[in-house]
């Protein structure tokens, strides 16, 4: 895990923590007052607010610039900007104009010290957040909130657990808060700023007036700005410069082997290839991003004009062995075979069994920073982004940030734009295989879209925190029963689900009665507490989904890691994101929107030649794999949640979980989702409790790690 950490505090403060001098770590002699510094870090500059990169950044990914000795940024991470270009951000920094510090391609965390003050630049989606925790007289703070939970010796917060698995895609629920008491998170598109240890969160996006819709692109120019933005995004990724994995950390090769390549045998010890590589999984994400990797005009230093450092993009597809489904993933295999023909791609075909399956090995792997539902299937991803590339592409966010969320048809009608709400309904109609109901569908979407439209945002939080102490679920027992019916009436009832500011997540069913009322208390309080300028229903919704996805692909980065390997998600850069937002919603809600986005990306930068059934979604297939998983792994399970620390919490009881566990691997309707995260949070809290050691060192580092003395028996809430 690579994480940032620094401090500001104020001079009259009771303790003054120093930082100790480059290269002079264990030796504080020179010093009067206690020192401590995080383990392994390198330090970009010291007193009188320190800064340090922890962990296994590579050199080019630490970049500082300096005006003057205390006028300096620091950028750690992907960017696409020259030294100038930094200086300028830096000046426009200066100034206040924070929006500069974001604009370049490429994720990236940003710090930037002007005097005493300094700023720290979180992204647009959340896969790049930032963290604080008062700390000696003034504010710590850093790119990971366990650090920082080391730093100040924190507590669990059961309440932020209980609000993550009742309401998972609610900001009210979850507010700035994290599973550490006393560490707070700064909101997707925000800043913190800090001046002699006082802090300030500030936004530095433009906001639109909610009694007048905002300005919108015609579709063609906002479709050429995503090109422009993925482009720029891919290709700063491919003009970095190439690192190859360290051949030490796994072994000597073994030498030839029957029915083996070099390919294979570096696979098998789990190191990725040199050079740059994609997922390819016939999906239109993904082959997005291949193809614009492989198909780039010339940069500096390729003979081969695509970027790659002279040799051809690797592609991997997954190929899952033991799901039943066998016709949509021949088909997925089909679509990245005819996409691999292309002559700049070197396609890989990695083929799992029973090992890949989600819910496999959750025995081991590494803690992460927070618990996600990403959790349950970092094994399966691994084994794929083991044969990838030391630089490995993947499609994540694409489905955030470019797909409609349904609440968005409230958007619609606010802005008196009915006509645009025929086609989207009329899909969701066909998409039902109830068709004796067919006909109703489209005016039931339609009423609860205009009921959406007309509730206000204190109605809509009163009315989930109303839902969560009615506790009104369906009771879970462990009969067995049929498997569920694929399509009856599934993307309908999704759809209404959402048409709604706030709702409960698929785990609440199984949380106790004291849990939901606490996450009640939270939605009442945002109620209740003042806005600053109200959003829509469809775009609050939308970001906090894609906020959500955001952070699970960050754990999914921590718990899928594999050695000497960097993890690219273009479609989570602040440039993409800024793009893709301006796609005018009328575009956005309409069947196949972002196939046919991704089509015409793909066609101005020069590719037109598809196979036929590309851009089909794959939801199918990974409800397969999920369910799949939950057979195969019914027993550890189940053995897991005989004494769960979530139940010591006063979280879930165990025999309702054990219950709702058993009856999903024997095919019951459950939703799987929920179980997922509740699953997922269980093996984090394991993980975390059995964690020795802490993130800090020196003589006023703290005494004991974070979450000293564990999860208390009993309900704390």
């Amino acid at each position: 895990m690579r994480w940032v950490v620094g401090w500001s505090s104020t001079t009259s403060g009771t303790v003054q923590q120093r930082a100790a001098p480059s290269g002079a770590y264990g030796d504080h002699d020179d010093f009067d007052a206690p020192t401590v510094h995080p383990v392994g870090a390198q330090l970009l500059w010291g007193d009188p607010a320190p800064l340090w990169a922890v962990g296994d950044w590579r050199p080019d990914e630490v970049r500082v610039v300096q005006l003057d000795p205390l006028t300096r940024l620091a950028v750690l991470g992907r960017c696409g900007a020259g030294d100038e270009q930094l200086r300028a951000g830096l000046v426009a920094a200066r100034g206040g104009a924070l929006r500069h510090l974001t604009a370049w391609p490429g994720s990236y965390t940003a710090v930037a010290q002007v005097g005493r003050r300094t700023t720290v630049v979180g992204d647009l989606a959340g896969a790049r957040p930032v963290f604080h925790t008062a700390w000696a007289g003034g504010t710590a703070y850093a790119t990971a909130a366990l650090p920082l939970a080391d730093l100040i010796e924190a507590q669990l917060d059961i309440g932020h657990l209980a609000a993550l698995l009742a309401c998972p895609d609610s900001p009210e629920a979850l507010a700035d808060g994290t599973p550490y008491k006393g560490v707070r998170r700064v909101p997707p598109g925000h800043a913190l700023v800090l001046r002699d240890g006082a802090r300030d969160i500030v936004g530095y996006e433009p906001t639109a007036s909610l009694a007048v819709s905002a300005a919108q692109l015609p579709p063609d120019k906002a479709v050429e700005d995503i090109r422009n933005a993925l482009v720029a995004a891919v290709r700063t990724r491919l003009a970095a410069p190439r690192h190859a994995p360290d051949p030490g950390f796994s072994g000597l090769d073994p030498g030839p082997v029957p029915g083996m390549g070099p390919a294979h045998r570096r696979a098998a010890r789990g190191g990725p290839a040199p050079g740059v590589g994609a997922d390819l999984s016939g999906g239109s994400a993904s082959a997005t991003l291949a193809l614009l990797a492989a198909g780039l005009p010339g940069l500096p230093g390729t003979p081969l004009g695509h970027g790659t450092g002279g040799g051809r993009l690797l592609a991997v597809t997954f190929n899952d062995l033991v799901t039943d489904d066998s016709r949509v993933r021949q088909a997925e295999l089909e679509r990245a075979h005819a996409i691999a023909a292309n002559p700049r791609l070197r396609h890989i075909v990695v083929a799992a069994g029973e090992e890949a399956l989600p819910y496999a090995d959750l025995a081991g792997g590494p803690l992460t920073d927070e618990p996600g539902p990403s959790l349950i299937t970092a094994e399966r991803h691994r084994h794929r982004l083991a044969a990838g590339g030391a630089d490995h592409l993947v499609g994540h966010g694409a489905r955030q940030v470019l797909d409609a969320h349904p609440a968005r048809l409230a958007d619609l009608l606010m802005d008196r734009r009915r006509r645009h709400l025929l086609r989207p309904v009329s899909a969701l109609a066909r998409a039902d295989r109830a068709s004796a109901q067919a006909l109703v569908i489209p005016f039931t979407v339609y009423r609860a879209a205009r009921r959406l439209a007309r509730t206000s945002y204190r109605e809509g939080l009163e009315a989930a925190a109303g839902q969560l102490r009615a506790t009104a679920f369906p009771v879970v027992d462990d009969t067995p029963g049929p498997a569920l019916p694929a399509g009856v009436g599934g993307a309908v009832d999704a759809s209404l689900a959402a048409l709604t500011w706030c709702r409960p997540g698929p785990a609440a069913r199984w949380l106790t009665g004291e849990a939901l009322a606490e996450v009640s208390v939270r939605l009442q309080a945002a109620a209740v507490r003042p806005q600053g300028l109200a959003q829509r229903p469809g775009e609050r919704r939308a970001a906090a989904a894609l906020a959500r996805h955001a952070a699970d692909h960050r754990i999914l980065e921590q718990a899928a890691e594999v050695r000497s390997q960097r993890l690219h998600a273009p479609f989570l850069d602040n440039e993409v994101v800024r793009a893709c937002r301006s796609l005018p919603e009328a575009l956005r809600v309409q069947p196949g929107a972002r196939a046919a986005v991704l089509r015409a990306v793909l066609a101005g930068a020069g590719v037109r030649d598809l196979p036929p059934g590309w851009g089909a979604t794959s939801h199918a297939a990974h409800a397969a794999a999920v369910r799949a998983g939950l057979r195969a792994s019914a027993g550890p399970l189940l053995e897991l949640f005989e004494a769960p620390l979530l139940a010591d919490a006063g979280l879930v009881e165990a025999r309702v979980v054990r219950a709702a566990l058993h009856g999903a691997a024997n095919g019951r309707a459950l939703p799987l989702d929920g179980l997922a995260e509740l699953v997922s949070t269980e093996v984090w809290l394991r993980r975390l409790l059995a964690r020795r050691g802490t993130c800090w060192t020196g003589s006023a580092a703290p005494r004991q790690r974070a979450v000293a003395g564990g999860v208390a028996p009993g309900p704390p809430l």
